[in-house]
């Protein structure tokens, strides 16, 4: 299975199992992990969980020095508590630093964790003290980007996360003021710069599609908005089409990194393939109802130049990456798709034709899934399998919602639903005995 990858600390741990056991070798052990791009002495020793509890330990002794100080805030002097919130982040990033270029870089990481949370706090409380204005995210970009040296000093993924995190909460802040944050690509490249030097991070690569995200998409949202006493942000129906365009680059993409010879690249393809595939089936999910489709055919679709513009763009780049994959015809398909739905519903602009738009997501609902099962089947993928089965069977259960009373029509859904899954598990089973029979011929 291909999302073994995503669990390989864990094949590491239970490979040492093996090893105890007496079913394999050491060598072995060690073969196999370094085929997955994992350190079998380091997964052994070192797992995740523990990272995790000593980053949680750090963050509660900042928080247990935090609440000390505000306890007695007001009993120290100005001049004190100024001069000592600076004293106790430089001593605690110093401590870090010093620790870390001596080679204990987790417990220098540890620190530099602890020391960016009391120059955030240092932030806030000297602001407090000397009436410092009362832009909120203004400090928290300053807070932000004191975090970063350190996120690029040592390519750490959880400083970088501590910095991007920081920075998406600047963002949406800014925005939501109706300011547009024009710094905030710099993160995006920063935290890009840690994610290809630094060691492998599942989180902090989610971290950055998320984030280039949400900046494509407001930023669209900066050239399309309208002025309503101050300017506001809102995304319209537009960005809901570059929505669905910049998934289908991205599972495009997943195919192109996943050919590539590194272990990371193809982790990384890994794992957003899985997310492109559960975008996919929650949004026909939530498309099988009318209620979606009459918003976008009631919508005002007022950017449309702006949109097919953009959409031209991604189009462009998915035809690109799906020839580099050796996916030519299947990209183009889906993008043909993508583009006959957008001008329908941006043409049509008629409410009553919602449920045509609904039944044909149904359908679309149920091919997909079947598709799944199939490539399932076919690939040895467990997870297409199950999630093809899991979307037809709640598609299933969201129908028989809407056909409460209707007992006659739940009944032939239900009968067609049970048709194409026990002829799934027939396709399975004929295809498993070719297989085998494959094998016997080849023996010798």
């Amino acid at each position: 299975m291909r999302l073994i990858r995503l669990l390989k600390n864990d094949l590491a741990r239970e490979s040492a199992e093996w090893v105890d056991d007496g079913l394999i070798s050491r060598d072995q052990a060690e073969a196999i992990c370094g085929r997955y791009g994992v350190d079998y002495e380091q997964a052994r020793h070192r797992s995740f969980g523990y990272n995790v509890l000593v980053g949680l330990g750090f963050l509660f002794i900042g928080l247990a020095l935090i609440t000390l100080l505000g306890a007695n805030w007001d009993n120290i002097p100005r001049a004190v508590r100024m001069w000592g919130l600076i004293g106790l982040t430089v001593g605690t990033q110093g401590m870090g630093l010093k620790r870390y270029l001596s080679g204990d870089s987790g417990g220098g990481i540890g620190l530099f964790l602890l020391g960016n949370l009391f120059f955030g706090a240092s932030i806030i409380l000297i602001a407090q003290i000397y009436h410092l204005g009362e832009y909120m995210p203004d400090g928290i970009f300053w807070w932000a980007l004191g975090c970063l040296p350190f996120a690029l000093l040592t390519r750490n993924p959880w400083l970088a996360m501590q910095a991007g995190l920081l920075g998406l909460l600047w963002f949406f802040m800014d925005v939501s003021f109706g300011f547009y944050p024009a710094l905030f690509p710099l993160f995006i490249i920063a935290m890009l710069y840690v994610l290809l030097r630094g060691p492998q991070s599942v989180l902090l690569l989610l971290l950055v599609i998320a984030s280039a995200g949400f900046w494509i998409e407001y930023s669209l949202a900066a050239l399309w908005r309208y002025e309503s006493g101050f300017y506001l942000f809102d995304l319209h129906a537009e960005n809901l089409a570059v929505a669905a365009a910049m998934f289908l680059l991205l599972s495009v993409f997943s195919q192109w990194l996943s050919g590539r010879e590194s272990n990371v690249a193809r982790d990384y393809a890994a794992v957003i393939s899985v997310w492109c595939l559960r975008f996919a089936v929650l949004s026909l999910l939530v498309l099988g109802f009318a209620g979606p489709w009459e918003e976008l055919l009631d919508a005002g679709w007022q950017h449309r130049l702006g949109m097919w513009l953009v959409l031209l763009l991604f189009a462009v780049a998915t035809v690109w990456l799906g020839r580099r994959a050796g996916r030519r015809v299947f990209p183009a398909v889906l993008l043909a798709a993508l583009w006959l739905v957008v001008l329908a519903v941006s043409t049509v602009r008629n409410e009553d034709y919602a449920v045509y738009f609904q039944v044909a997501a149904n359908f679309l609902m149920i091919g997909f899934g079947i598709w799944l099962v199939v490539r399932g089947i076919h690939s040895g993928i467990s997870h297409y399998f199950f999630l093809g089965v899991a979307a037809i069977l709640v598609t299933a259960f969201l129908r028989y919602i809407d056909l409460i009373g209707d007992y006659i029509g739940g009944a032939v859904m239900f009968a067609l639903f049970a048709l194409l899954l026990l002829g799934a598990a027939r396709y399975w089973k004929h295809y498993q005995a070719a297989l085998d029979e494959t094998d016997r011929e080849k023996r010798p």
